[in-house]
């Protein structure tokens, strides 16, 4: 496996991430009317994508890896 992508998250996680993104991602967009609600969008989404993939630059950044 590639050193640029390896799983940091566990599954409870990535399943919160996933619906906390969608939330966020739902909500601004719902009030989209101001650049601050497409921030929003766009950061919920990409809370999303963490937990789809798996992956979180910001954990690798910090060092923060599986148990094994």
């Amino acid at each position: 496996m590639s050193p640029w992508y390896r799983k940091n998250l566990p599954a409870l996680e990535r399943w919160i991430r996933f619906a906390a993104g969608g939330l966020v991602a739902a909500l601004a967009w719902w009030q989209l009317g101001t650049p601050w609600n497409l921030v929003g969008a766009l950061s919920g989404l990409g809370l999303g994508l963490t937990g789809v993939v798996g992956f979180c630059p910001a954990c690798a950044m910090l060092d923060r890896r599986l148990r094994s």
